[in-house]
Parts: structure tokens; C-alpha cells; sequence
């Protein structure tokens, strides 16, 4: 938001920040106004052109989802924060007189968002922005790939039953002794969550896919599937969701597969895929080497999850279905990108400053 197109009472609560808040700054960075075009085509209304109620702004709506889950916030948590929080209220260029989303219209605009297949295509524009300041690469030497687990929003229901006769009497043996308890397990309320077992834990949940640039760790993709099904077959969709051109692709011996060492040499990508053992094959020299350089490389992407994990709370699902987890992952990724070119500009302003 530019100075000329600022209320007094925007001034006023800009005047109550400071430089450093990382949403002052990211509304200076981004053309957000460039997310206009990409927003079209969201309400009906602007199909029919019929009269009604006039919609909120598509750019504030979007700006709302962003903080939303930035912070891990429910629809009426958002909601409440939206009417009290100076940063909210002038990131999403509101003012006071703005007829401020109730959690309702808030749920079902991210649900438009998601239906209309806008997420990955408002990914990429803030990609596009962050490499034209010079803050991402353009072109990565390579491009990082790995999963991390997302437990469900729900639980598997159960349901405790005892085996009973005709005339509905449990069932006794001779000795009066009861057989156990039958354990039968029913839909959760999440139904396309699965279960996997990693190590001596089980999770229920979704497996997310994520890629990086191997230069700064900025995340290029995202892909969810359901937690069981295994890396191996996820592979090329998990790369087709990529922004950014690499000359290479590393992964872990999750994806190690001789399908998916051909699928990148049919896009002329060298492989970094980690070599796996097999039944009496075990690793040559050179692939033990190759793994230990791959392994030196992986790290960035681990602390992309790291910081996921610790301020963006991915671990936890807050929806159901692959679909709306998928969009989820896509929302936080963006927030992360955010935050990381907000971060970027503060470290390259401390040099600046002890250098002048």
C-alpha cells in the first residue's frame, strides 16, 4: 500500500509500529497489488455481475488467510485478531471503518481458494517477486526434496464390543471366564488419513513433500498423500509441483528407484537421489561416497522443517482430506517464504550498517 492511497487513521496506526515489524516490512517488499489479476474469478458475482451484497476484497481476504495460518489460528481466533491487532488491521489494509470477515466468510473464502486451484499460482508470484529482489535464485545448482509427517486433525474412532448370544448375553466359557474384548475399528472422521509406522511409533496423518533451493532453502513445491503410500511413487508428482529450475534433484533412499533416476534424465536433471542397499547387493564405494556428499547437502531442507515445525505448527493438521492439508502445507509455505525474505533483509541491513 502505497503512501497516497493510506487513510489518517492508517497513518495513525502505522505510526505505532515499528520499522522492523516483519508485516511493516513484507507490505513494503511485496507488490501486492500484482495478486489482483490472480485473484480473479473467486466470487460468483463477478461471473453473473447481479446485483447483492458487494464481496470483501479479494487481496484483503487473501492477506487475512495468510496471517491465519502464519499463526495458527482458528477462523474466529482470526476473526478476533482481525478486529484488535494494529498489524493485522494495517497489513490487510483495513482501516476502522472496514466491514471487518466473520470466521464464517473467512472459511469459505480459503475454500475458494483451494476449489479454484489458486494456491500453487499465488506460491509461485511471491517466488517471482522475492528472485526479482534478488532475494531467491532464479536458478538453483539444486533442488531439495523431502517428506515430513503431518498427524491428523482426528482419531481413528473405536468401538469396544463383548461377543453375546442369541438372547443378547455375553458369551461365557465353562469356567465362567469371558473371551476378550473385540476391538473394531471405525471410519475416522478423517477418512483419507492413514496410518504408518516409523521406527517404534505408529502416526496417523498425511505425508507432505516439500522442495527447496539448495542455496537459500526457500521451499519451491509442495505435494501431499496419504501418510502409507510410499515416497517412491509420489516422486515425479512431488517434482512437477516445482517453481524453479535445477540442475540437480537430492532426495533420501526414500525415492530411490531406477524409474526415478530415468524420469530425471528424461528432463536432462542430474540425480542426487541417495543409493539404497538391497538383498545381498550391498553399497559400493563410490555410492557410499555419493550418499555421504548428498547427505552434506540435505540439511537445508531439514531446517525448512525444523522452522515449519516450530513457529508455523505443521505438524498438526487443522483439516480434513489430502485436498485442504495439501492447501494448508501450500498457505504455510508461503508464510515461511515470507518470513525468511523479512528476515533476509534484516541481516543484509545489520551488515550495511557495521560496514558503513
Amino acid at each position: 500500500m502505497s503512501a497516497d492511497q493510506m487513510t489518517f487513521a492508517q497513518f495513525e496506526m502505522l505510526g505505532r509500529l515499528q520499522d522492523d515489524n516483519v508485516l511493516v516490512k513484507l507490505n513494503r517488499l511485496i507488490n501486492w497489488q500484482a495478486f489482483r489479476p490472480l485473484l480473479v474469478g473467486l466470487y460468483q458475482r463477478e461471473k453473473s455481475h447481479a446485483g447483492g451484497q458487494i464481496p470483501h476484497d479479494p487481496l484483503m481476504m487473501f492477506k487475512a488467510i495468510l496471517l491465519g495460518q502464519w499463526h495458527s489460528l482458528s477462523d474466529p481466533k482470526l476473526e478476533d485478531a482481525l478486529r484488535v491487532r494494529i498489524d493485522f488491521i494495517l497489513f490487510c489494509g483495513m482501516d476502522l471503518l472496514t466491514d471487518m470477515p466473520d470466521e464464517t466468510t473467512l472459511c469459505r473464502f480459503r475454500n475458494r481458494l483451494i476449489n479454484t486451484g489458486k494456491l500453487p499460482i499465488l506460491l509461485a508470484e511471491i517466488n517471482r517477486q522475492l528472485q526479482t529482489h534478488h532475494l531467491m535464485v532464479k536458478h538453483s545448482e539444486g533442488a531439495v526434496l523431502d517428506a515430513t509427517l503431518v498427524t491428523s486433525a482426528a482419531r481413528p474412532r473405536q468401538e469396544i464390543t463383548l461377543e453375546v448370544d442369541g438372547e443378547g448375553q455375553t458369551v461365557t466359557f465353562e469356567d465362567g471366564s469371558q473371551p476378550g474384548v473385540k476391538v473394531t475399528e471405525k471410519q475416522s472422521a478423517d477418512p483419507e488419513a492413514t496410518w504408518l509406522k516409523k521406527g517404534k511409533k505408529s502416526y496417523f496423518g498425511y505425508r507432505s513433500y516439500v522442495t527447496v533451493d539448495q542455496e537459500d532453502g526457500y521451499v519451491q513445491g509442495v505435494f501431499t498423500a496419504p501418510a502409507n503410500e510410499s515416497e517412491v511413487q509420489h516422486f515425479e508428482r512431488a517434482l512437477n509441483a516445482v517453481t524453479i529450475q535445477a540442475k540437480r534433484v537430492l532426495t533420501d533412499k526414500g525415492s530411490a528407484s531406477a524409474a526415478n533416476r530415468a524420469f530425471l534424465k528424461r528432463r536432462w536433471i542430474k540425480s542426487g537421489i541417495m543409493h539404497k542397499a538391497a538383498r545381498n547387493k550391498p553399497l559400493t564405494a563410490r555410492q557410499k561416497l555419493a550418499n555421504k556428499l548428498i547427505s552434506k547437502k540435505r540439511y537445508i531442507v531439514e531446517q525448512c522443517f525444523g522452522t515449519l515445525k516450530r513457529l508455523f505448527c505443521i505438524g498438526r493438521a487443522s483439516y480434513f482430506g489430502t485436498i485442504k492439508v495439501n492447501a494448508q502445507m501450500f498457505i504455510k509455505a508461503m508464510c515461511f517464504n515470507l518470513l525468511k525474505a523479512a528476515n533476509k533483509i534484516k541481516l543484509e541491513s545489520n551488515l550495511q550498517e557495521k560496514t558503513a
